[in-house]
């Protein structure tokens, strides 16, 4: 059955709700309007304010509200609109969900999930198209995943509400629109370990989220040159899974990051850097990374496409490393 991402989370959703009673969906627009992205759409008609409930344009209230409620032993589902929103709630995630369970001495525990959109390439500027991944995977106490594929969108939420610590989920924008097809028995999937996406013995190319598809992209050009290109879905980037890409990197020599963050202190950083301290004598090359410009998300579609990691510059990234 072919599906589209967008309504792969909306059924995750609507399973999560039917299957505990504890479970609602709250946020900015979630229920008369469906949800910034249309996820949510449907869902207060079939559920009801209980289940399904609006909240005021303020993100450090409803999320600290978010956070009482999982302390009072719900499941809450906060949506934020956008990863750029989210940092009005930072505090109540870091000072709060994050380090309950420390400071209370394991007394007191956090379940709860966070989902936000995030990322570029739908004109959507500067305030509302950033990587901010890297922001959260910085803070302890949280478990930080991001769904690249619509198999992962429809069943890592399932997995997510089952843990007892908060658990945040990034959507990213530009494959809400995306189809792949979708076996009607798939069910709850991992959130511990990276997925080998593509076998290969030549190059090791590690991505998440969006920047997944540019991997493939270019795993698929440099083929044609008999270079056999091994591509890795991180799809946890807190608590990172790094034996799944340090046990390819073993095998092919040469790694090639992609990442829709920006380059300085970001998520690729922190694997070229696992990479060195961990498997320095396996490189035959120097590690490259593949990043968004340094610059906010350009509104411009032509400046946009061009401050995002494209499928050409990671098979430049992908021929050098070889080289």
């Amino acid at each position: 059955m072919t599906t589209t991402y967008r309504d792969a989370v909306r059924e995750a959703l609507r399973e999560a709700i039917i299957r505990d009673e504890r479970v609602f969906l709250m946020g900015e627009d979630v229920g008369a309007y469906g949800g910034c992205f249309g996820v949510s759409r449907g869902l207060l008609d079939e559920f009801g304010p209980g289940r399904i409930r609006d909240t005021p344009l303020s993100e450090s209230g409803f999320v600290g509200a978010g956070i009482g409620a999982a302390l009072g032993g719900l499941r809450p589902i906060v949506e934020i609109m956008t990863v750029n929103f989210s940092l009005l709630a930072l505090d109540q995630i870091l000072n709060n969900a994050a380090t309950l369970r420390h400071m209370s001495g394991g007394q007191l525990s956090v379940p709860l999930v966070i989902r936000m959109a995030t990322g570029a390439g739908r004109q959507l500027a500067a305030q509302h198209s950033h990587s901010l991944e890297s922001f959260y995977a910085h803070i302890p106490g949280l478990r930080v995943v991001s769904a690249a594929t619509v198999a992962d969108a429809r069943g890592m939420l399932w997995t997510a509400l089952q843990d007892p610590d908060p658990v945040l989920i990034f959507e990213p924008i530009a494959l809400y629109n995306s189809e792949e097809d979708l076996d009607e028995s798939a069910g709850a999937t991992d959130i511990t370990q990276a997925r080998i996406r593509r076998r290969g013995s030549d190059v090791t190319v590690v991505a998440y989220g969006g920047a997944l598809r540019v991997a493939e992209a270019a795993a698929e050009e440099v083929a044609a040159d008999g270079i056999v290109a091994e591509v890795i879905d991180l799809r946890v980037l807190r608590p990172l899974d790094e034996a799944t890409v340090l046990e390819s990197l073993g095998r092919t020599h040469r790694l090639v990051v992609v990442d829709e963050g920006w380059r300085s202190v970001g998520i690729a950083a922190e694997i070229a850097a696992r990479a060195a301290e961990d498997a320095y004598y396996e490189l035959d090359a120097p590690v490259r990374r593949v990043c968004t410009a340094e610059v906010p998300i350009p509104y411009a579609s032509h400046l946009e496409q061009a401050a995002l990691p494209q499928a050409a510059d990671v098979v430049a990234a992908v021929r050098e490393v070889v080289g």
